[in-house]
């Protein structure tokens, strides 16, 4: 194991060094292929619930980022799935989930928890920049406080906190808006660039619907919102990315958005939305589209479920997941923002799957 970590480090520094959106998808999987066929030959090794499922698998047949084989994400609500002994683990991230199902839990060592906090913070600064930022946080500290409550929430709150300074809650410890804490903020800073950050649904509802509700509005116009999670729910109330852009610069002001799809499986491999209204994969990360009925790659454009990939995760075998999320393929190498690789969209959840995300535990705004 010694052996693999130190050959698997060197070769994410050499990465590390590279641009996070400055590689051709050609080149880019050429760089990948290697680490991904690494990363399945340690966890055959370490995990026990791996090497039963994909023992047969032949990581040198892979010869194309399709190849790659992949874990149900689904799994992690059912296994103890981890490549090290319980003595290394740092950490255990449950993830946010209907009330009353089962959490997935994804077992961190100190070496994959640093790395996707790196990881993080290198994509995210590709879109907002390196100077950290005075942050409004459309949430509660309650989040923070109360076990009950952190799960991928809190984590993805936390992970965020980093970009900013002058951290202020937007909403009490009833979940309610605290209005005259935003309007302290938003004059404290009036002109200056700010970052806003919070999960989708949560945004929507104790923010946007909110102030409309009330009559109010903010100016929040410096202002650059960073966001995720929830949509299934806003799909419902047929709000699309439009819709809530829209509603939310007239309620905030703010016109600058960055959506990103990530999960509590892969954390630190996000897929930030660009100035193009696309989702991006960033060097350290990749999806696939597969047909759901006979699993094949799907055409560029053709509808399917996403398999995320990540270089990320040597404590857990999570490099390759089979989400149930459906999306397509847009494009490769040739985005209007200028990133290369490949760019995406979201088009929701496979029909009879539970919901899930970080926006859940706020079900009862």
């Amino acid at each position: 194991m010694t052996d693999f970590l130190a050959d698997y480090q060197a070769q994410l520094a050499a990465l590390y060094e590279q641009p996070m959106f400055g590689l051709r998808q050609a080149d880019k999987q050429q760089q990948l292929l290697p680490l991904l066929r690494s990363l399945h030959q340690h966890h055959l090794a370490n995990s026990e619930a791996y090497h039963n499922m994909f023992a047969e698998v032949d990581a040198d047949n892979w010869q194309s980022l399709a190849d790659v084989s992949y874990l149900a994400v689904r799994l992690f609500k059912l296994f103890s799935l981890k490549s090290v002994p319980d003595e290394q683990i740092f950490k255990v991230l449950r993830s946010s989930g209907t009330t009353g199902q089962t959490p997935a839990e994804v077992f961190l060592d100190r070496d994959t928890s640093a790395r996707q906090s790196k990881t993080l913070v290198k994509i995210m600064q590709a879109f907002i920049g390196t100077q950290r930022l005075p942050m409004l946080i459309i949430d509660s500290p309650a989040v923070l406080k109360d076990k009950a409550l952190f799960s991928a929430r809190g984590a993805g709150i936390q992970g965020m906190a980093f970009f900013g300074r002058d951290h202020t809650y937007a909403l009490d410890e009833n979940m309610q808006l605290d209005l005259s804490a935003i309007q302290a903020f938003a004059e404290k800073y009036a002109g200056q660039p700010m970052l806003v950050f919070g999960f989708t649904f949560m945004i929507w509802q104790a923010l946007v619907e909110a102030l409309e509700q009330q009559g109010n509005s903010l100016n929040l116009s410096q202002g650059v919102l960073v966001h995720s999670g929830g949509w299934k729910k806003l799909v419902d109330k047929q709000v699309d990315n439009a819709t809530f852009k829209a509603r939310l610069a007239k309620a905030t002001g703010i016109a600058k958005v960055h959506n990103f799809y990530g999960m509590a499986e892969q954390v630190g491999s996000v897929f930030v939305e660009c100035e193009q209204g696309h989702l991006h994969a960033p060097l350290f990360a990749d999806v696939i589209v597969r047909n759901p009925y006979d699993l094949s790659e799907s055409a560029q454009g053709e509808q399917g479920l996403f398999q995320v990939l990540s270089l990320l995760p040597s404590s857990y075998p999570g490099f390759s997941l089979l989400t149930e999320d459906l999306g397509r393929i847009l494009g490769e190498d040739d985005c209007g923002c200028g990133r290369k690789g490949r760019y995406f969209a979201v088009d929701g959840r496979l029909p009879k799957t539970e919901i899930r995300g970080c926006s859940d535990t706020g079900a009862s705004l």
